[in-house]
Parts: C-alpha cells; sequence; structure tokens
C-alpha cells in the first residue's frame, strides 16, 4: 500500500514490541515502551495509528495539543471516549486535574487478561524545562504501567527533545526502546512513483522523501509536470508542509526564522549568513545557528583532511525544507496570486546549478550504504573538503574519522549533470584537487548522473549503483 512505502521495518519492529507484550500477560513486568521520533510529517502518526488499528488488541492513541495541562487532560478524555480500550470509561469519567492522577486512572483502565496499545503523539509538547512530566511519567511507569500488558508508544517531531527524554540522568533513562522514523529514501520515492534511478533522486530532492508530498505526485510523472500541478494549487502538500513545520518548532523565534531562510537561500558561511539574515551580530547568529543544528534542521560541517580547520559551513539539512527554502518560500506571495509560472521558470533557470550541490549529501550517504565494494574500502567518515577562498573544493572524501582524520582512504566528485559525462578535464582537476589535500595516491572516485567517458579512474557511480544502496 502507498501509506507504508519502506516503512516495512518499522511495522515488524512494532509488531515484536507487542508480541513480546503478549508473551508476558499474567507475568510482573509485562509492559514495553518504544519511543518513536522523525522529523514533522514523515508520517509517525499514521504509521503508529495503523499498526494499532491492524493490531487486533484494544488501544488509545492521545495526541497532545500543547495549549495546557487542563486542555491536555480534556483532550486524554475525548480520546479515550473514541478508544477500544475495554474500561476506557474511567478515564472519560474520572476527570484527573494533573498527569499524576491522569496515568493512575490510565493503569487501572488497562487489561490485564489481554495486551493492549497506548499511544501519546508529540509528548514534547508535555514536556517542560523543570521535568515535572518526566519525573511523573517515570514514576507510574515503575509503579504501575510496566506490571501492564501493554506497548507504550511515545512520539514526538522535537529530535533533540526526544533524545533528552531517554537521555542519562532523566527520569524516564532506559525504560523505553527507541526508533527513528526517517522519510522514504530515493528507492522508495523512486518504487512509489514508479520513476527512474536519476528522476528518483530528483523527487527526492524536491519531496524530502515526505509521504505526504509524494502522495501528490502521480506515479510516473515527471518532475516539472508535478511541479507545475502543485504550484498552480496554494494549498499543495508541497507547499504548505515548510512552513507548518516551521511554524510549529520556531512559534517564538523568529530570528532562528530569519537565519534558517539566509542559509536557504545559498549562504553557507558564518560571514555570509550574518550578511544576508540582515545584519545580525555574531552572537544572536551563534544563539540563532545553536538552535537550529540542536533541532537538526541546519548541518554544521568542517573539512575533512588531516588538518584542522575552522573553515565551518551550514546547510539545511532536509532536502524538501532546502528546496521551500530557495525556491518557494520567497514566491508564495506570487502563488497565492495565481503566478505560479514565474515560480516554476525561476526553478527551470537554476535548477541544474542548484541540484549539483543539492544531490551532494544524499550521494556521500549512498556511498556510506555501499562500501566497501570491488573498488573502494569501507570508510568510517565521508564528507567534503574546501578551502577559505574555494580555490580548492573536493565533494567526497573518505577517511578514518572526521573532521580530523589520520588516514584519508579516496577522494572524489559529483558531476549531476545531463548528457555531460565526467570527462578527462574533470579527472584532471579532481587530481590537482587531491594533491592540494594529500601527497598520497589514494583512489579516485567519479559519481556522474552521466556516466564517464575517460581512464584514469579507481571508481565510478550513476544514479543506479546510489540507489541500491538503498535496496540492499
Amino acid at each position: 500500500m502507498v501509506d507504508f512505502v519502506g516503512r516495512r521495518h518499522e511495522l515488524e519492529t512494532l509488531a515484536r514490541e507487542l508480541e513480546k507484550v503478549a508473551a508476558g500477560v499474567g507475568g510482573e513486568r509485562s509492559g514495553r515502551c518504544v519511543m518513536l521520533r522523525g522529523r514533522r510529517r514523515v508520517g509517525k502518526s499514521r504509521l503508529v495509528e495503523r499498526f494499532a488499528e491492524r493490531s487486533g488488541v484494544p488501544f488509545l492513541f492521545y495526541a497532545a495539543t500543547g495549549a495546557s495541562t487542563a486542555a491536555d487532560l480534556e483532550r486524554l478524555a475525548q480520546d479515550a471516549q473514541v478508544s477500544s480500550l475495554p474500561m476506557a470509561g474511567l478515564l472519560a469519567a474520572a476527570r484527573p486535574g494533573d498527569w499524576g492522577a491522569a496515568f493512575d486512572v490510565l493503569a487501572a483502565a488497562l487489561p490485564q487478561d489481554q495486551p493492549s496499545i497506548v499511544v501519546m503523539d508529540e509528548v514534547p509538547y508535555l514536556m517542560d524545562a523543570e521535568g515535572a512530566f518526566e519525573g511523573l511519567l517515570q514514576r507510574a511507569w515503575d509503579r504501575a504501567l510496566e506490571s501492564r500488558p501493554v506497548l507504550l508508544i511515545l512520539i514526538g517531531s522535537d529530535l533533540s527533545m526526544m533524545e533528552a527524554l531517554n537521555s542519562y540522568g532523566r527520569p524516564f533513562h532506559q525504560r523505553g526502546r527507541e526508533m527513528v522514523l526517517g522519510p522514504l529514501n530515493p528507492a522508495e520515492v523512486g518504487a512509489m512513483l514508479n520513476l527512474d534511478p536519476a528522476s528518483a533522486f530528483d523527487a527526492t530532492l524536491i519531496t524530502g522523501g515526505l509521504p505526504l508530498i509524494c502522495a501528490d505526485w502521480s506515479p510516473g510523472a515527471g518532475m516539472w509536470e508535478f511541479l507545475q500541478a502543485a504550484l498552480s494549487d496554494p494549498v499543495s502538500a508541497l507547499l504548505v508542509s515548510a512552513e507548518r513545520s516551521l511554524a510549529a518548532e520556531f512559534p517564538q523565534q523568529a530570528q532562528a526564522r530569519t537565519v534558517l531562510a539566509a542559509i536557504g537561500s545559498g549562504e553557507r558561511t558564518f560571514t555570509n549568513i550574518a550578511r544576508a539574515a540582515g545584519g545580525i551580530g555574531a552572537s544572536p547568529l551563534q544563539r540563532s545557528l545553536g538552535i537550529l543544528t540542536e533541532k537538526r534542521v541546519v548541518a554544521a560541517e568542517l573539512p575533512l583532511s588531516t588538518r584542522p580547520s575552522k573553515d565551518r559551513r551550514y546547510r539545511v539539512a532536509d532536502p524538501y525544507l532546502r528546496f521551500w527554502l530557495r525556491f518557494l518560500g520567497p514566491a508564495m506571495e506570487e502563488i497565492e496570486r495565481g503566478r505560479g509560472d514565474l515560480t516554476l521558470r525561476r526553478i527551470r533557470e537554476t535548477w541544474t546549478s542548484w541540484r549539483g550541490r543539492a544531490v551532494e549529501p544524499l550521494v556521500r550517504e549512498a556511498l556510506a550504504r555501499l562500501l566497501p565494494d570491488a573498488s573502494l574500502p569501507s570508510t568510517p567518515a565521508i564528507g567534503g573538503y574546501w578551502t577559505r577562498t574555494n580555490d580548492v573544493e573536493i565533494d567526497i572524501v573518505g577517511a578514518d574519522r572526521a573532521p580530523i582524520a589520520k588516514e584519508l582512504l579516496f577522494v572524489g566528485s559529483v558531476k549531476w549533470l545531463e548528457n555531460s559525462p565526467f570527462d578527462r578535464h574533470d579527472l584532471a582537476a579532481l587530481q590537482r584537487h587531491r594533491a592540494v589535500l594529500t601527497s598520497d595516491p589514494v583512489p579516485l572516485a567519479a559519481v556522474s548522473r552521466s556516466g564517464t567517458d575517460c581512464a584514469g579512474l579507481d571508481a565510478a557511480y550513476g544514479p543506479a549503483d546510489l540507489i541500491e544502496a538503498w535496496r540492499s
């Protein structure tokens, strides 16, 4: 089914956890907890809700709002009324005044002679700086919930807060299994949309692999056909998903939004980001970058080499958000007045050059999954190398560790152009840049959308090769 393209592993993991709960019915500690995190709109809630529906056991699906404790407890009572828990009426009738009392009533409402599922969605909305909710959750789990045959699934979109929930020193530490739900990878996007490998990478750069956006892409349709349709609909998932996610993650952090927009426009260095963000000062910029990197919205990277460097560069981590910030966010006014054709024209004009850099993180991830192979060794770290003046840029550097390596294992170049293979001129440039990076004759690799047209490479990869990294 389209709903769960590429989600087989996650469904199997949840099913195994529920089997463990079922096997422990009647035991002292049969409860299990799963903490599921992932970026907004990747399908976490949909996945878990469908799993619960198909499990055949009674379940409660609760979604926090973050409005207030009273509102969230009222929502719990409402969700309990439509749940399939046999004694859900206890929650609906008790109207607990705090989360400690709510967990006590929940434990009493759970069946003891059969497994059940309790889902708490958007848990970060309930977490506070003092850790009060986490303490109440830990107390309820240790004293009551773990002794019930229940699978407790905690879901959250704030990656840093969900990681903190299970971190050392926090009340709920080591009381649950962590799961991460990522977007659909290029192989899954290609399978869902019936696209060839090269087109699957294009679709991934545009949609970010978000199922909701991919669902609007007609299978077999080309990217320009999809973009034309999406840009003619001001409420299409492609247009509104980013704004909704940013509003949820940065509701009161306008400065961080401004810095993110500057990075999304193409600026990568601290100085250029400050300039593009309206001349923001160094201290507030550093704070904003800290927020963005902590939330994993922005990646901060250093050159990978055997020498230390302070030339840090920033990029938007999510491909879809990167595409939206560059092309769609700044054009929303014209799109809303029916001139998406102007936006589409600008995308066409700069697509090739933008894609060439945007695809590099996907290429590095694919190589990390592929290697070792007959041409290149396995590598603990894959990154890039650049100088402050950009006179030397190497797209791919494999090494034994990052960012300061003891040993470089290979270097490579990405040429992602249509009808333009990697040729002897590209090879000569890669050889010159390798000589700047190291005196060792480490292997040379090319990743090309259109193949290679030269001798002297140690390894070469195309879109079909990279797609196999996820298929396998």
